[in-house]
């Protein structure tokens, strides 16, 4: 039972803070001392974090979240994270493996393929491990 209470003092208190925060907007003067003085008083703190991109990943698909607006609220114990940003999904696996010049030309000299195309699309395939996309290439031309 004392779970369930904790959590329901949680639960008031980021309603309150979200509460205050709408306020905070459509009171535009409300004074910012007074806000943290009430975030303290609930034992409340916050933290923006900076990040260039956020990725939840999903059973079937990912959601990446580009220059996200992350803020951490830390109350009694518990950590909530806040995401606001335009996001997009993105099927698993095409997590966006970059594959440079010298990747292909490495796995190209390695393998003995001279086909660009090939070699990239089989890095893609292995998720960007060099050896393992060496070692396909090799097992399929001989």
């Amino acid at each position: 039972m004392v779970v369930v209470n904790i959590s329901r003092k949680i639960a008031y208190c980021f309603n309150l803070f979200f509460q205050i925060i709408v306020v905070d907007y459509m009171i535009p003067n409300l004074d910012p001392r007074a806000l943290k003085s009430m975030m303290d008083k609930l034992g409340m703190k916050s933290k923006e974090i900076e990040a260039s991109k956020v990725v939840i990943e999903g059973v079937d698909n990912d959601i990446v979240i580009e220059n996200p607006q992350v803020l951490l609220i830390q109350m009694q114990g518990e950590e909530i994270w806040q995401i606001t940003g335009k996001h997009h999904e993105q099927e698993k696996g095409k997590a966006g493996v970059e594959i440079s010049d010298e990747d292909i030309n490495f796995v190209s000299e390695q393998s003995g393929v001279s086909d660009r195309d090939l070699v990239k699309k089989v890095i893609e395939s292995c998720n960007g491990d060099l050896a393992e996309a060496i070692m396909k290439l090799k097992s399929s031309t001989q």
